[in-house]
């Protein structure tokens, strides 16, 4: 599956203990979806769009109420790195 980089790392800080967190409108609807990971930093590559895409493809769930997480089939989808902001290179 063809992930884009924006959403390996909102995948890659769930995956890591973070969350998403919703803002909703009065009438219900999600108006803006922000990532927080363990340490309490906000992921800035993480948007609405990028929340609904992983949202359509069920790579994220959120379960009685709780702020979304990474499913198991997230953390299939998910490419091995040592760190979310640099790639590892050759030697």
């Amino acid at each position: 599956m063809n992930i884009s980089k924006a959403q390996q790392r909102t995948l890659h800080a769930l995956a890591q203990g973070g969350q998403i967190l919703l803002e909703r409108d009065d009438r219900g609807h999600v108006t803006r979806a922000t990532c927080i990971s363990r340490d309490g930093w906000r992921l800035d590559e993480c948007d609405l769009a990028v929340f609904k895409s992983l949202k359509k493809r069920r790579l994220i769930a959120s379960r009685d109420g709780q702020p979304y997480r990474v499913t198991r089939d997230g953390l299939v989808n998910l490419r091995a790195q040592l760190d979310n902001r640099t790639s590892v290179r050759g030697w």
